[in-house]
């Protein structure tokens, strides 16, 4: 006796009942994979990012805005802060580095960042053609950059102002590409690198019509930039230096590890939502696999007497009654596996298309395979319980009443 042919038999017997079954665990299983890819994705890119940065300082505002228009270029900038106020800071003596970043252009959604040698060093970005900025105007472009199509080394373009694709033309100056950055990973990747002397001459060129009386060139104490990234030499800068900042300048300081693990306790909430809806589904699923048997075996009694009559035993049949449990977790999980792909490959469209960030890890996670253990121990336990009615089955009594 083929334990399995008639274990399949069975299913597609009750096609609409097993439908059923594997589609809730399907949705449950799901809802959990991709929670578990999108959270273990979205934390590797955040972390590795902030890798190495102790704090921020922008323009007085929302700490978390700083931190994600500053680190990850996903969100509008507070402002503008003196460059005089930033190069004080290198002179502090809890203070290891300073890199300050000046923002405000795009090319076709892509940010244009200013800044010094010093920022693409901090991510150890390296050179895969042509050589670093070091001159005004001259850019060096992330590997998405590159891979967009729309620029290559001796390419010139004009920037639009603001920080979307679709903003007003810097026709009248241009910058040049000079160099692309290997793939590393991190928000290099993704912006346009070049000097903060290239950022005030934009700015400056586009304001000369109005403004012809500065046309002689700012000092720096005129100068500002968007915000610095700062490393401290010991803990005590951390204590310290961001209270006196807010208190005593016109910055504002942000802490990339708290105003993360705040951003993350938030979203945390509505994962936390979905993962319980996701084990109410599958519960239901259980429910599901259950009932289905239940009725199963009681409308294939005379089935089973018969079978027992001819020679098979009842630890026989209980088996192939958990081979149907085992057989829909397993279908449950597997199309759950999928629908958590396909998920993610729409949230990862989504998310290079309006933030360039990629994720695009389709393995299987550790926490998946656990998953699974899970899917068909309910299954397991959904068939054995109603499957447990075949040892009190009396054959006899049974062919008798048919």
């Amino acid at each position: 006796m083929n334990l399995f042919k008639i274990s399949i038999a069975n299913l597609k017997e009750k096609k609409l009942n097993s439908f059923l079954s594997v589609l809730l665990l399907t949705l449950g299983i799901g809802i959990i994979s991709l929670l578990l890819l999108l959270n273990k994705q979205l934390d590797e890119q955040f972390r590795r990012n902030i890798r190495g940065i102790d704090m921020v300082v922008g323009a007085k505002g929302s700490p978390l805005q700083i931190i994600l228009s500053s680190i990850y270029q996903i969100d509008a900038p507070t402002g503008n802060i003196p460059l005089n106020e930033v190069n004080t800071l290198k002179r502090n003596p809890f203070v290891k580095t300073v890199i300050p970043l000046s923002m405000g252009d795009n090319f076709n959604g892509f940010r244009i960042v200013g800044t010094t040698a010093a920022y693409p060093e901090h991510f150890e970005a390296k050179i895969s053609q042509g050589k670093s900025f070091d001159e005004s105007m001259e850019v060096v472009i992330g590997s998405k950059v590159a891979a967009s199509g729309a620029l290559k080394i001796g390419s010139t373009f004009a920037s639009s102002h603001g920080l979307d694709a679709g903003g007003d033309e810097h026709g009248d100056k241009k910058y040049k590409v000079v160099g692309i950055y290997e793939a590393t990973g991190s928000v290099i990747d993704q912006v346009i690198l070049t000097g903060l002397s290239s950022v005030w001459d934009i700015h400056e060129h586009a304001e000369e019509g109005a403004h012809e009386e500065h046309e002689e060139q700012h000092h720096e104490e005129e100068k500002q930039v968007t915000s610095a990234l700062i490393r401290f030499r010991n803990p005590m800068g951390l204590i310290a230096l961001p209270r006196q900042i807010n208190e005593n300048t016109s910055m504002q300081a942000a802490l990339p590890s708290i105003e993360i693990n705040r951003l993350f306790s938030l979203l945390g909430i509505g994962i936390e939502t979905l993962r319980a809806l996701a084990i109410i589904i599958i519960s239901i699923a259980g429910v599901s696999v259950f009932i289905s048997l239940y009725n199963s075996l009681k409308e294939r009694k005379y089935e089973m007497a018969l079978m027992l009559s001819m020679g098979a035993t009842r630890t026989k049949l209980f088996l192939m009654l958990l081979l149907e449990g085992l057989m829909l977790a397993v279908m449950g999980y597997a199309a759950g596996i999928i629908l958590s792909r396909a998920g993610l490959y729409a949230f990862n469209h989504s998310a290079e298309k309006d933030f360039h960030y990629s994720l695009k890890d389709f393995s299987i996670l550790p926490e998946e395979l656990m998953l699974l253990g899970g899917a068909i121990l309910i299954g397991l336990l959904a068939a054995a319980l109603p499957s447990i009615g075949i040892y009190r089955l009396n054959i006899s009594r049974t062919l008798a009443e048919e």
